[in-house]
């Protein structure tokens, strides 16, 4: 779900101007520290920050290949209409405020402040998310390349109430697990998607997984420190290649997203609406958008 002051097409989405991909070294020569190679603010576009496409920072961190950071009053966001994707997962978190959804597998209704959406569009989906209620709404929407034996699977939509999504300290589990907190959310066992909030001068210690070499953090709120860098609001980050450990100072309140990750092995091949590793698996999920909208257009649920 993405919410703009106007409907527009999802190719109108992916073709906002390519991110410049130079790198950004840490200026420490310290060994020990974890270099930052790419650092960005996005583009913005009305109330949406594109932070990631599949054809530019995507590349860096797959399987994570987009993130959206929306922040919208409701009666200027007019909402996301149906459209349709194939090959990838998106996870809609929502930080403040709440969302009304619907799905092609029959699923419908509100996404409040902390609600997860997990929408695995596999083979095929359409979905439409708009605002609902009167407060400010902001949030983060990523999508993750899907495996090949899951980029063609029946579709699956599952929504998570905020206490359905677990906590380990600071931590909220998105997807994935850290510390004793797991999220309920059957997502490729290779990734994990944390929400952090810091107090002011709180220190936190990330250790990733096992093979874990894809890092990337994205601040919504405050500053955050992380050895000799300084990551501010609204900026992402992206760490090098590596299962090192990193610790995170906060500057003030800080609010923020981390994804960590095996990397994606496979190509990613890009239609309008969808992320395959192959030509073959990007058609067959074209098909099936295709017949799924003309069974919505039977129901009459689709223009």
């Amino acid at each position: 779900m993405k919410y703009i002051r106007r409907q527009v097409t999802v190719m109108e989405k992916l073709s906002i101007a390519p991110l410049d991909l130079k790198t950004v070294d840490s200026i420490s020569s310290n060994h020990s520290t974890r270099h930052i190679i790419h650092r960005t603010w996005g583009q913005r576009s009305g109330p949406l920050t594109r932070l990631v496409s599949p054809s530019d920072v995507g590349e860096l961190i797959k399987p994570f290949v987009f993130l959206d950071y929306f922040e919208a009053q409701p009666l200027s966001a007019s909402g996301f209409g149906w459209h349709p994707h194939s090959g990838i997962a998106t996870i809609t978190f929502m930080l403040s405020g709440e969302a009304s959804y619907e799905d092609s597998t029959g699923k419908q209704g509100i996404l409040p402040q902390g609600g997860v959406e997990w929408m695995r569009a596999g083979g095929g989906v359409w979905h439409q998310g708009g605002s609902s209620g009167g407060s400010l709404m902001q949030g983060f929407q990523l999508w993750i390349a899907l495996p090949p034996e899951q980029e063609l699977a029946p579709a699956q939509s599952v929504y998570l109430s905020p206490h359905e999504v677990e906590e380990s300290g600071a931590v909220r589990v998105v997807l994935g697990r850290y510390g004793t907190a797991k999220s309920p959310i059957a997502a490729p066992p290779s990734i994990n998607y944390l929400a952090v909030r810091l107090k002011d001068k709180e220190h936190w210690h990330f250790e990733p997984d096992a093979g874990h070499t894809v890092c990337w953090v994205a601040v919504q709120a405050g500053i955050l420190h992380s050895d000799h860098n300084t990551l501010a609001s609204g900026e992402l980050v992206v760490f090098e290649e590596s299962d090192a450990a990193i610790d995170f100072h906060a500057e003030g309140d800080t609010t923020f997203v981390l994804g960590s990750a095996i990397k994606h092995p496979h190509n990613l091949v890009l239609g309008y609406y969808s992320v395959h590793t192959s030509p073959d698996a990007l058609h067959q999920g074209e098909t099936e958008i295709k017949r799924i909208a003309n069974r919505l257009r039977t129901e009459g649920r689709l223009p």
